[in-house]
């Protein structure tokens, strides 16, 4: 046996999954109609907006409680 054969497996880098759909409404993203906002892409601005909007609420409904 060789030194490399009995040199433990290197770390492995997890692949990164490419984005499908909408993070908002959940719909096919399309090369045409794409919005990209933070690292994340959205179908619509409105879609983004409406995302947005809704970590916000949650973030208050969870200092409330």
């Amino acid at each position: 046996m060789t030194a490399e054969a009995t040199k433990a497996p290197e770390a492995v880098k997890p692949v990164e999954e490419k984005q499908t759909n909408c993070l908002a409404c959940n719909k096919p993203i399309k090369k045409i109609r794409r919005y990209y906002r933070n690292g994340k892409y959205y179908c619509t601005k409105k879609c983004w907006k409406t995302f947005t909007a809704s970590k916000k609420a949650e973030g208050k409904e969870e200092g409330k409680a």
